[in-house]
């Protein structure tokens, strides 16, 4: 069996440091909101290149929290619009209407799977107040004419990181793009907690003072609450389990692209599609997408052969029953992508005999 994503393996390349980690957590007795949260924030900062980090609880909560961020600093209210890729995962929706704020949905382009950035300045009206990026599947989903666009309308640029650890734009990695982001520690990322966990990066200080305390109850002291906060903690287990993995990112990935380089040189199926290739720089490869008119029978014949693969996403946000009211809407790119889509295994614990073994079962379909 050529496993999707073998967590077990890849926590076993570094477990004695994560135990020792944990162990170190254990014997501090301090358990929320203590040094290694302290730790991380700053060298995830680092990392990322912004003066500011707030550790969350989970990537959806950083994406509220920046949204209810700027409506507490009066920049954005009720019933504004924000433009969001049609495409994305549900949660860039969910912080958008969960803020009552209007998501206005852009398609992407089909060959490189993110919002198609042409059709941007078409969707912007007086209620437009920002632009939230999703770098899909870790690919790039910012080039300069997006930042021109948004300075000279005056909006936000907010990025959705969950996919992207690591990525970069001449040099600039996601997360440090725009005027703020939002980062998903969910186990099965390029970064990846032992449970749920998040972070905002940016480096507006006013930002990042509102978004800490509201994620704090609303508190910036003790009892003292001047926001109706919630609240959205990580634990220090999983921020010093993140601090030892953040060392051995950029190593990972770099073996994400060279198994990503290999899929892309010997996969020659023409049934099977491959998003145009871009940059090392521009993709850590946290999915490895392929685009098949017969996708379910193609999905199916690699379960047959040992091959895990997983859809993402079988149902776009448009067509979700929790947004019925959207439902008669068409986006045909969106729609194509989500009924094609399949992943194959990709992550820095796929051998090359697993490779292999994926290519041939791909190319022998018919």
């Amino acid at each position: 069996m050529v496993k999707l994503l073998d967590l077990q393996a890849i926590t076993a390349m570094h477990a004695d440091e994560y135990k020792a980690a944990v162990n170190r957590v254990i014997e501090s007795g301090w358990f929320l909101q203590g040094n290694e949260n302290k730790q991380f924030e700053a060298n995830y900062a680092k990392y990322i290149g912004t003066n500011h980090c707030i550790a969350v609880a989970n990537g959806l909560d950083a994406l509220k929290l920046i949204l209810r961020g700027y409506k507490e600093l009066g920049l954005m209210k009720d019933g504004d619009e924000i433009i969001v890729p049609a495409n994305t995962y549900i949660a860039t929706i969910l912080a958008i209407t969960d803020n009552h704020l209007v998501p206005v949905l852009v398609e992407p382009t089909f060959e490189h799977l993110e919002i198609d950035i042409d059709q941007i300045e078409q969707h912007i009206t007086p209620k437009t107040k920002g632009v939230m990026i999703v770098h899909l599947y870790g690919r790039i989903a910012y080039n300069d004419k997006l930042g021109e666009i948004c300075k000279r309308h005056g909006l936000k640029l907010m990025e959705d990181c969950a996919q992207s650890h690591g990525c970069a734009w001449k040099g600039i990695k996601t997360g440090a793009l725009g005027d703020a982001a939002a980062h998903s520690f969910y186990p099965g990322k390029n970064l990846g907690a032992f449970g749920d966990a998040g972070a905002v990066t940016t480096d507006d200080p006013e930002l990042a003072s509102v978004i800490r305390a509201l994620a704090n109850y609303g508190s910036q002291k003790k009892y003292v609450f001047k926001y109706v906060g919630i609240n959205s903690r990580m634990a220090e287990t999983d921020a010093a389990v993140l601090d030892v993995k953040l060392k051995y990112l950029d190593e990972n990935n770099a073996k994400r692209q060279q198994l990503a380089a290999y899929y892309y040189e010997e996969i020659s199926n023409p049934l099977i599609t491959l998003p145009h290739i871009i940059p090392d720089e521009n993709n850590v490869y946290h999915q490895f997408p392929i685009f098949c008119e017969r996708r379910d029978e193609l999905q199916q014949y690699l379960t047959n052969h040992g091959i895990q693969t997983l859809i993402h996403y079988p149902i776009p946000p448009h067509k979700q029953e929790c947004y019925k009211e959207w439902n008669e809407r068409s986006y045909p790119i969106t729609e194509k992508i989500h009924a094609q889509e399949l992943s194959i295994p990709m992550n820095q614990v796929v051998t090359m005999e697993e490779a292999k073994e994926v290519v041939g079962a791909l190319n022998a379909f018919k």
